[in-house]
């Protein structure tokens, strides 16, 4: 929200009152307050008829700094708050004559007392401050606000801000956090977040679930801006090593993702949105998968399963599904599980609406009556999970689903939540219009984890805001099948994680109209390589021989060597479950140190070693960048050294995908299922190891708990890989080595991709010569 008009003047009736002068600071074991002026009072009558700003600062957890900045604290709106999980965590204060340091672990803000200004630093280093037009409170003609204004550095770049699909790089937007359903192709975002992350290695967040607006080097093309409607504003400064370190420490204030269950990264098949089905055309689509051995590890049941006009009254219709649970017993055992769709809306149509309305499980109008419309389904009322009783309610249809057989939910929706209502608990509606979707969808996730236990619960939903991380896996909602949509799609998902997200996904091809034989085999490559993969449309079916046969082949190819890559992949769940670390990982993320990789947005890498460039052009030409260092194509055993772009052409069975040097990739045996024991028949390939630090994997349990250990080291020509922990029939390959020497520990023997050692981990560490 721009409250400016250019440099010299203010849009017509717009006030600021600054925090200009400190006039007081109060010290307490574990805050700080400050109480600034908006002028520079020189004589007691100044002190009369004017704003005094209270601007408190906090530490909730090591390496965090809040700042809860008031004007009149005195406001009686019931807003719904974030979960902040803090840590006690000591607040160091220092004193001059000049300035207070007030410090977070390594996180310092320095305070100039005689004109008020912030400098925040990390272990010494100057991360961000306060502009020279810094904290204020706005009165406007269409409201007041409190606003907050930090410089940015030369070269500086913002990421972040929730699931958006405009320019990655936020520098030059302005942004309001709005959950709204607007596709993929608008600046509108289903998943909001009002969290932004800096490639200076430090993050800000601003607690408020309401409307926050942004200017991101636009009002003031030197620095971002942030306002938010009412009388008081709480953001806070985190601060980190790089930019992962950043993200931990986010993560660790709001929550991390959960783990998702590994069966979860196989591929997933719906009937699509409108398409006309029932057990015959199910059994048609899962069978062809088999016949053609494409492995196929999750069924999807969209809307339609329940009747028409009656969405949700979680019910089959049974003019389509005559046995419901000997249906879903029956997919089961082919070996898939169970997904359906629901949303938070009950349409008048549906047997429950009653039951809603006369217990007053819905949202109200002001006068008592239900909320309804008729935009999505007629006369449709939204469930109050502010209301523990509905809660309990909507579960209890959803537990009906658990015990016929269905394993997960896709939760759609959860945006369009309206501003005149009355919630159960009083509630403010502008600030539960995005809060609304965390309560959707943790009452949902956490009626899985009921059931069937810790890492086993798994959602596939559309809306998010802070906190939402916690409950994966979300998808990147309605685009259309197109190579733009496709790359805006991609943009989405680098921008969610490096939100606080951790796992993505995105309908294969296109969810409106029906894509060309051609953006489907390259949609597929791009699915089958992010972390989760969805074939999913609206008016047509998606599954492959539709297309055509190389279809088949394709996706075949990419969902195989999805399943052999699980050990990694779900090693890096793990890390992202346990840190905050996103599985999915923009390049500036992995690359801090390389100005090249700030603004890429068609590249990224699965995990901390795998690099993969998507195709987004129909003659098969793809451009990527290759950070430095010597990297192999993980299909083709090429070796290229980095350091440049490249333009190259692939047919559909390839794209850029290559290792990082100095890796240890754990690859599995199974090209089947993607839920299979990691530990038997791991082959582990070390690529281009360093002399100056050790190659590192860890392999796990699907219970999350860690099972093998690896490092290697090269020191000169020699090499020694030391193991902790168990695998049965384990081999390392060493690429791109076609001889060694002195080898001890393993037998070894010569392969087209370099030498493979047969290890016994248990026998203690192998060492050989490379020659």
């Amino acid at each position: 929200m721009k409250f400016t008009d250019g440099y010299w003047l203010k849009k017509p009736g717009v006030e600021f009152s600054r925090a200009v002068q400190v006039r007081d600071i109060k010290e307490e074991k574990d805050s700080v307050t400050i109480y600034a002026a908006n002028l520079n009072v020189t004589d007691r009558g100044q002190t009369l008829n004017h704003p005094l700003l209270t601007i408190r600062f906090t530490a909730p957890r090591p390496d965090v700094l809040r700042v809860e900045a008031v004007h009149f604290a005195g406001t009686a709106k019931k807003e719904p708050r974030f979960q902040i999980y803090e840590e006690p965590c000591e607040l160091k204060v220092e004193r001059t004559e000049d300035e207070i340091r007030i410090s977070s672990g390594k996180l310092t803000a320095v305070v100039s007392c005689a004109h008020f200004r912030v400098r925040y630093f990390y272990d010494g280093r100057f991360l961000t401050g306060t502009s020279d037009r810094p904290l204020a409170y706005v009165s406007a003609p269409w409201g007041k606000f409190m606003l907050e204004q930090f410089g940015l550095e030369i070269g500086e770049k913002l990421y972040g801000l929730g699931e958006r699909f405009t320019p990655f790089v936020k520098n030059g937007q302005t942004v309001d956090i709005w959950n709204a359903d607007g596709g993929t192709c608008s600046d509108l975002a289903y998943k909001n977040v009002p969290f932004y992350i800096s490639n200076r290695g430090y993050g800000v967040f601003v607690n408020n679930s309401g409307r926050v607006s942004y200017e991101i080097a636009s009002e003031t093309v030197s620095c971002v801006q942030f306002s938010v409607p009412g009388e008081k504003l709480e953001y806070m400064v985190i601060g980190g090593d790089d930019m992962k370190g950043a993200l931990r420490n986010y993560t660790s204030l709001t929550g991390r993702p959960a783990l998702p269950p590994a069966w979860t990264f196989g591929l997933w098949l719906t009937t699509s949105f409108t398409t006309q089905y029932d057990e015959n055309t199910v059994n048609s689509f899962v069978d062809g998968m088999a016949e053609r051995d494409i492995p196929l590890h999750v069924f999807h049941f969209d809307c339609f399963w329940m009747k028409e006009y009656e969405w949700c009254n979680f019910e089959w219709d049974p003019q389509v599904f005559s046995d419901v649970k000997g249906m879903l017993a029956r997919l089961k055992q082919k070996g898939l599980k169970i997904c359906v769709w629901i949303n938070p809306y009950i349409a008048q149509k549906s047997a429950l609406f009653e039951e809603g309305r006369k217990n007053g499980y819905f949202l109200k109008r002001t006068n008592g009556d239900v909320w309804q419309w008729d935009l999505w389904q007629p006369g449709m009322a939204i469930v109050d999970f502010t209301n523990p009783a509905a809660c309990d309610w909507y579960c209890s249809k959803l537990q009906r689903l658990i015990d016929l057989g269905v394993d997960c939910f896709k939760t759609d929706f959860g945006e369009r939540i309206p501003t005149d209502v009355v919630y159960y608990d009083g509630s403010d509606p502008e600030m539960m219009h995005n809060y609304y979707t965390l309560l959707y969808n943790r009452t949902v996730f956490e009626l899985l984890r009921k059931n069937f236990g810790e890492n086993n619960a798994v959602l596939f939903a559309r809306s998010a805001t802070v906190g939402g991380q916690q409950y994966p896996v979300h998808w990147g909602g309605d685009c259309e099948a197109k190579y733009s949509s496709m790359a805006e799609s991609l943009r989405g998902g680098l921008s969610l994680c490096l939100s606080g997200f951790g796992f993505w996904s995105h309908d294969i091809s296109g969810f409106e109209n029906t894509a060309t034989p051609d953006l489907y085999k390259r949609w597929a490559a791009f699915g089958l390589l992010s972390t989760h993969s969805r074939l999913h449309g609206s008016n047509s079916y998606r599954v492959p021989w539709l297309f055509d046969e190389e279809s088949v082949d394709v996706v075949r190819y990419f969902t195989k060597l999805k399943c052999r890559l699980m050990p990694y992949l779900y090693s890096m769940a793990c890390e992202t479950h346990r840190t905050g670390v996103p599985c999915m990982r923009a390049m500036v993320l992995e690359f801090p140190d390389d100005p090249t990789c700030d603004s890429l947005d068609r590249q990224y890498m699965l995990g901390d070693s795998l690099l993969v460039a998507p195709i987004f052009h129909e003659d098969g030409t793809v451009e990527y960048y290759l950070p430095k260092g010597k990297w192999t194509h993980l299909l083709t055993n090429e070796t290229v050294e980095g350091g440049s772009w490249r333009r190259e052409h692939y047919d559909y069975f390839g794209l850029p995908l290559f290792v990082r040097p100095n890796t240890i990739l754990a690859l599995g045996n199974n090209e089947q299922r993607p839920d299979y024991d990691y530990s038997n028949g791991l082959t582990l390939e070390v690529f281009e190891l360093s002399d100056y630090e050790p190659a590192q994997a860890e392999i796990f349990n699907q219970d999350g708990s860690p099972m093998l250990r690896v490092e290697a080291r090269k020191d000169g020509s020699r090499v020694t890989i030391h193991f902790e922990g168990k695998a049965t029939g384990l081999c390392v390959r060493m690429r791109g080595i076609s001889k060694v020497s002195g080898l001890s520990g393993a037998t070894g023997e010569e392969t087209q991709q370099g030498i493979m050692l047969l290890v016994d981990p248990s026998l203690g560490d192998v060492t050989f010569t490379i020659e």
